[in-house]
C-alpha cells in the first residue's frame, strides 16, 4: 500500500514537486491558504510550464483550503506530510498537520531558510526530515499554474537533496528522494546541515538583493558594484556557517572559500568569482527569473529576511563574527517591504560599505 502524502502549501516549489507526484499516480492531498489558487486546482488541475525544452502539462489533483483541513479527521491518517509555507507560517502551519499524521508518520520541511527546529517543536526531532531545493527557479504565476524559469536539470545539476537530522540515510529519507525524483533530479544525503546552510548562502546572496533593487538576477550579476556586494553577503554567511562547524557544498556551482575570499577582497578569488557568475548569465536564460524574495516584493508579500540574511546577522552575533552587510541588507529589505522606500538598486551601491 502506498503513502498518504499531504502539502501545506501549494506554492512553488510544493506545487511544482506536488504536481509531479500527482501526475505520477500518488495519493496526495494539497493544503493551501489562497482561495482562488485552490478554486483553480479544483475545477482545472495544476498546470505546469517551463521556459524551455519542456512541454507544458497540467495534472488533476485534490486541493483543500486550510478551512477545509478539518475533512483528513474522517480519512485515512497522513504518512508523510510536506511543509512548503514560507518560513513565518512554519510553525502553525505544522501545527495544523500534525493532528492527521499516522502514527509512523512524519512531516518534510520542503522549504527555504532552517525551519526543522521549528516544525520538531512541534512533532518531535524523530518525526522531522529535511528537503532542499537547489536553483529551482520555479514560481506560482498565476492561480493553478506553476512555472520554472529553465528546462528539468537532470544531470547537469541535483536539484532535490534530502536528508535526516542526524545524517544517517534511512528508509524514509530514501522514499523522499524517490517522491521527488518524480519532478528532478534527487538525491539523499547524509549532510542535512551542511546543504541547508549552503542553500541559505546561495538565497542570502541574490534573494534580498533583488528585493531591495527591483532588479532580476541577470542585472544584478551585470552591475559589478552589485555583484560583488552579493560576493560580501556569502562571504559572511560563509564564515558564520564554517565556525558553526557546518560542511558546506557548492554555492553557485563554486567552491565556498573562493567566494568567501572575494568577499574579502583577495584579487585572484574576485577574478575568478566575476568570470563565474558572468559567465553564467551569459547562457541562454541565464539569470532571467526573479528570485523569490523579489517575486514576494512585486505581490506586496511579506518577505523571509529574517529568516535569511537576518538568521545569519543574528548567528553571527552569538558566535562574535561581525556581518554588516547582511545586516545592512535586512534592515533596507524591511524598509522597502514596509513602503518607507521604493526598490532601487542604488540603495545596495550607494551604501558606505562599498
Amino acid at each position: 500500500m502506498g503513502y498518504k502524502i499531504a502539502v501545506m502549501g501549494t506554492g512553488a516549489v510544493g506545487g511544482y514537486a506536488g504536481a509531479h507526484m500527482a501526475r505520477a499516480g500518488e495519493d496526495i492531498t494539497f493544503i493551501d491558504p489562497w482561495p482562488e489558487h485552490v478554486e483553480t486546482m479544483r475545477s482545472k488541475g495544476l498546470k505546469i510550464s517551463h521556459i524551455r525544452d519542456v512541454p507544458e502539462w497540467s495534472t488533476p489533483v485534490r486541493a483543500l483550503h486550510v478551512t477545509d483541513a478539518q475533512q483528513l479527521a474522517k480519512e485515512q491518517p497522513v504518512d508523510i506530510a510536506f511543509v512548503c509555507m514560507k518560513s513565518y507560517d512554519t510553525q502553525w502551519a505544522a501545527q495544523l498537520i500534525s493532528q492527521y499524521l499516522s502514527p509512523n508518520g512524519f512531516v518534510v520541511s520542503l522549504q527555504n531558510c532552517m525551519n526543522e527546529e521549528t516544525i520538531a517543536s512541534v512533532v518531535g526531532w524523530g518525526r522531522v526530515v529535511g528537503c532542499i531545493a537547489s536553483s529551482i527557479t520555479v514560481d506560482l504565476c498565476e492561480p493553478g499554474h506553476i512555472r520554472r524559469a529553465a528546462g528539468k536539470s537532470g544531470d547537469k545539476h541535483t536539484v532535490f537533496r534530502t536528508g535526516e537530522v542526524h545524517g544517517r540515510i534511512t528508509d524514509r529519507v530514501q522514499e523522499i528522494r524517490r517522491l521527488v525524483g518524480l519532478a528532478d533530479s534527487a538525491l539523499a544525503t547524509s549532510n542535512l546541515w551542511g546543504e541547508r546552510w549552503s542553500k541559505l548562502v546561495t538565497n542570502a546572496m541574490a534573494n534580498g538583493m533583488s528585493a531591495s533593487t527591483g532588479l532580476i538576477s541577470r542585472d544584478i550579476l551585470r552591475n559589478d558594484a552589485l555583484r560583488r556586494f552579493g560576493a560580501r553577503l556569502g562571504s559572511e554567511a560563509i564564515r558564520v556557517g564554517q565556525a558553526l562547524g557546518y560542511e558546506l557544498e557548492e554555492i553557485h556551482h563554486i567552491n565556498p572559500e573562493i567566494i568567501a575570499k572575494a568577499g574579502e577582497g583577495d584579487a585572484a578569488a574576485t577574478r575568478e568569482y566575476d568570470e563565474h557568475r558572468l559567465a553564467e548569465v551569459s547562457k541562454q536564460g541565464g539569470g532571467e527569473h526573479r528570485p523569490s524574495m523579489g517575486q514576494d516584493m512585486v505581490k506586496g508579500r511579506r518577505t523571509e529576511i529574517e529568516f535569511l540574511n537576518g538568521l545569519i546577522v543574528r548567528k553571527g552575533e552569538e558566535i562574535g563574527i561581525r556581518t554588516p552587510a547582511n545586516a545592512a541588507l535586512t534592515d533596507i529589505v524591511k524598509r522597502v517591504e514596509k513602503g518607507e522606500l521604493k526598490p532601487d538598486p542604488n540603495h545596495i551601491i550607494d551604501l558606505r560599505l562599498n
